[in-house]
């Protein structure tokens, strides 16, 4: 018997029906209300529609690029993406963050394994409530949780998701090492099952955007075969 998840709509963009049709029944099993699309214009009509807590969004479509859908998306929606694709490159799984996504489903899949990972994904994004926690100010760093605004010097950053996550847990524990696990843990969630080089791959993008340089950081410092360190020594309320 299936452990019921809460409710949640589930947007699966792919147009093999021998892998939606059966994704969606087990989908449905598990508690979630699937919405099923076999093209790119079908995605964003239905996401712009129906607002889904979560995209299973196919790479390869008939009409279009998944990576173009994924892009269009992010223009106007935070909504988690998890990307499909037959291809499992690290660099396709790279590109793939990089656009936006959440996660990386490489074809054959469990739909148990896939369901568990959507269910983390949902728990990650739904953590935190708005309000509970305070601004952090950490040197030239404005970081408000509950807004999810990040600023540098007063200037607003565009930060995905899981790089406001990351930074947002580097400042709450400035000057202090936070362990690679411990990272993961808390923004990639405690099942993760992909390879820690997506936290190194996000790290350099948050100093790209932070505008810190690696060989001589004003802020993340890495701790070689430990973690990274928020350099500030302390993180005051403003």
């Amino acid at each position: 018997m299936d452990i019921q998840s809460p409710s949640g709509r589930i947007l699966v963009v792919e147009d093999e029906e021998s892998i939606s049709e059966p994704f969606a029944e087990a989908l449905r099993r598990a508690g979630f209300e699937p919405l099923v699309t076999g093209t790119a214009a079908g995605a964003l009509e239905l996401a712009a529609s129906e607002q889904p807590d979560l995209v299973m969004l196919d790479l390869a479509l008939p009409d279009g690029d998944g990576r173009d859908v994924c892009r269009e998306l992010r223009r106007n929606s935070d909504v988690p993406i998890m990307m499909l694709t037959a291809r499992g490159t690290e660099m396709d799984k790279i590109v793939g963050l990089e656009l936006g996504a959440d996660d990386y489903v490489v074809k054959p899949f469990s739909a148990a394994e896939v369901i568990s990972r959507i269910r983390a994904v949902l728990r990650r994004c739904n953590r935190a409530e708005p309000g509970r926690e305070k601004p952090l100010r950490a040197g030239a760093i404005e970081l408000d949780p509950g807004a999810r605004i990040a600023r540098a010097a007063g200037r607003e950053l565009e930060l995905s998701r899981k790089e406001f996550d990351l930074l947002a847990e580097l400042m709450r524990h400035a000057g202090q090492v936070v362990k690679r696990e411990d990272l993961m843990s808390e923004v990639w969630d405690t099942n993760w099952f992909g390879s820690t080089k997506t936290l190194d791959v996000h790290i350099g993008w948050l100093r790209r955007k932070l505008g810190d340089d690696p060989a001589d950081p004003a802020y993340i410092e890495t701790v070689r075969g430990v973690g990274f360190r928020f350099a500030a020594p302390e993180v005051e309320e403003p």
